[in-house]
């Protein structure tokens, strides 16, 4: 079946679903196929559970004309969105980073809101699957879309551009994350930068953290259409500066040449934030938001995703920082623990994942750097920590022995960071402090 035909079978059930627990009437199944399953053997079920048709990709299974059948589901499913995009006549506001994305892709939204229909990705839906899934959520209404796009090897910022074709385009920032894929610090400048190639191939507008050298650097080597800048330095077109952190950030900003400067109170936490706040306000400011609409959408934004999220338990205040975990937001965690006002602080950090052949050494400056912070209490969990074991501080091989720990000497009265990678499950951490 080719992309058109298929665009007419989506137009009338324009929603998509991929798995058979959360089917949704009237939607378009894709048969999605991964290492431990195959979707095609599912068609059928999403059938009975109200969907009006399904996109198969193997002919044995196709029982009536309410199977479609392609060449490969996925194929099918990033050109069908790749049609959709191409219907579309709004700003579509391209985001990618090492850390950050995800709340600054919220800040933005919240921000955004506030004047016109803004779709943004939802959750974490960044990658080849998730991106044409977005796109695909885009309806008439929408005035502005915000996709955000990950990586974890050189080409796929490319591929995703393909489908999202974004008209602006923001990176957060560059670290060591993901280095298996991408084999080193300069992999990563590389892929995250093909985000700044798709926009200077197609006059796109670039905002610009321009205080940050690498990211400077990688817009200089390109020849894009229009740069907006933001940033801490005088000469950025959108400045601002960190007022407060204790523990939530307090900001104030101007625009270049104005004397009139506003300031604004967040629900977040972690002093890292506070470009990603910057970027929010420069891109509100671009689309002809008032100072104020600007405001209200920074300070209505709650993170509620455990990215820098604040929780004030029964017997701590807890620093909820455990998505994700790479070497560069590991550093700017404890770097924000330091700044913190606290009577007693306490840190638990689970391994990193992906970090390659740079594993051994980064996991150790995360060590060191922990350790030096003088806190009441300091636990290590995951086996790239335990090969760094030192005096002054507990390391456990898993978050279940970590638990148990918790459970015989209890945290009370602290100011308790807890940053790790997604895999080691923190959450069972919380409910113990």
């Amino acid at each position: 079946m080719e992309t058109t035909s298929l665009y007419s079978y989506f137009l009338a059930h324009p929603i998509i679903s991929t798995d058979t627990r959360n089917i949704q009437a009237q939607s378009l199944f894709f048969a999605l196929k991964g290492d431990t399953f195959n979707g095609n053997a599912f068609a059928a079920e999403a059938l009975e559970k109200g969907a009006s048709y399904v996109v198969i990709d193997e002919a044995q299974y196709q029982a009536d004309d309410r199977f479609l059948l392609v060449p490969d589901v996925l194929t099918a499913l990033q050109d069908l969105a790749r049609h959709h995009r191409s219907q579309l006549q709004i700003p579509v506001i391209g985001i990618t980073g090492t850390n950050g994305k995800t709340t600054t892709k919220e800040l933005i939204h919240s921000v955004l809101s506030q004047q016109f229909d803004t779709y943004a990705t939802r959750g974490n839906l960044n990658n080849h699957i998730g991106v044409p899934l977005s796109i695909l959520s885009i309806r008439p209404q929408t005035e502005m879309a915000i996709i955000e796009m990950g990586a974890n090897h050189v080409g796929e910022i490319a591929f995703l551009c393909g489908i999202a074709q974004p008209t602006h385009g923001l990176i957060t920032n560059v670290g060591k994350a993901h280095l298996e894929g991408f084999g080193s610090f300069e992999g990563v400048k590389q892929a995250k930068g093909e985000l700044y190639d798709y926009l200077a191939s197609r006059q796109g507008t670039l905002f610009l953290q321009s205080d940050n050298p690498f990211l400077r650097g990688m817009a200089a080597t390109r020849q894009i259409d229009q740069v907006v800048t933001y940033g801490f330095s005088p000469d950025n077109q959108l400045t601002g500066q960190l007022i407060e952190a204790s523990p939530l950030l307090e900001v104030r900003w101007a625009e270049n040449g104005d004397q009139a400067s506003h300031t604004v109170h967040t629900q977040l936490t972690g002093s890292y934030n506070t470009e990603n706040v910057l970027a929010a306000i420069c891109i509100g400011r671009f689309f002809g938001l008032s100072p104020e609409k600007i405001n209200r959408g920074i300070s209505g934004y709650a993170p509620a995703n455990n990215r820098s999220q604040l929780t004030k338990t029964p017997n701590n205040t807890v620093i909820r920082d455990y998505y994700n975990a790479n070497a560069s937001s590991m550093a700017a965690a404890l770097e924000n623990l330091r700044v913190l006002k606290a009577d007693k602080k306490v840190i638990i950090l689970g391994d990193m994942f992906e970090l390659g052949n740079e594993s051994y050494e980064e996991h150790g400056k995360v060590v060191a750097e922990a350790c030096s912070l003088n806190a009441s209490r300091v636990l290590f969990v995951g086996q790239a920590f335990a090969q760094h074991r030192r005096t002054g501080a507990e390391f456990y091989d898993t978050t279940e022995e970590a638990s148990e720990a918790l459970r015989k000497q209890p945290v009370q009265g602290a100011l308790v960071l807890l940053k790790a990678s997604r895999g080691m499950a923190f959450e069972k951490l919380v409910e113990l402090l």
